[in-house]
């Protein structure tokens, strides 16, 4: 019996390094039915995260897609010499209109599994904060032609979170930074993993 493989909907990030295999797949994913939007981003990893993705690059292809199975495809197929992370949203906490355009998205992990109660808590926390338009919860894949030194351990655990506002990205990061410590104050470890500044929308 062949195993059934579920397919979500959810973030990827791929490095864009000017090469012909990243404007190919940029070129792909503009053209492609399985892709909501696509970004051009600058991304920074947290202090914590930087040891486990020591290949991290600045600018990155951030695309909002339908269906991992197809993302895994084009992946393998544009594989590269740094990292490319899939975020595959199994569960939306909850999604809402907030005022101004998307233009940062955070990505954190829980270093304690996904505990129910925990995880409405977290919802509950997100919830009051207003620029905050879309949190989901779910699971982490990563494609590189270099395996890595080491293995992430929490990519079970991913929370996503998109900030809608007019404010620069410098006070986004802030506000998302006081949302991580709001949540760590109630005993839930929530490490910031990758924050997304979305500078030109593709598609």
């Amino acid at each position: 019996m062949s195993e059934l493989t579920l397919s979500y909907s959810g973030y990827v990030c791929a490095p864009y390094l000017h090469t012909h295999r990243s404007i190919e797949l940029k070129e792909a994913w503009i053209n492609s039915k399985n892709i909501e939007n696509l970004f051009f981003v600058t991304g920074t990893f947290s202090s914590e995260s930087k040891p486990y993705f020591s290949d991290s690059t600045n600018h990155y292809l951030l695309a909002k897609f339908k269906d991992s199975e197809q993302i895994s495809k084009d992946l393998t197929k544009h594989n590269q010499e740094k990292t490319s992370f899939v975020f595959n949203i199994e569960d939306d906490l909850f999604q809402r209109e907030v005022q101004g355009e998307t233009n940062f998205v955070s990505i954190y992990y829980l270093e304690y599994g996904k505990d129910d109660e925990d995880l409405q808590e977290i919802a509950n926390l997100l919830i009051k904060r207003e620029k905050i338009e879309k949190a989901g919860l779910g699971n982490m894949n990563t494609f590189c032609l270099n395996a890595s030194k080491f293995t992430f351990p929490y990519s079970e655990n991913i929370v996503v979170i998109e900030v809608a506002s007019e404010k620069s990205h410098q006070s986004l990061q802030k506000y998302c930074e006081q949302t991580r410590r709001d949540v760590n104050r109630k005993g839930l470890t929530m490490t910031n993993l990758l924050s997304l500044s979305l500078l030109e929308q593709l598609k």
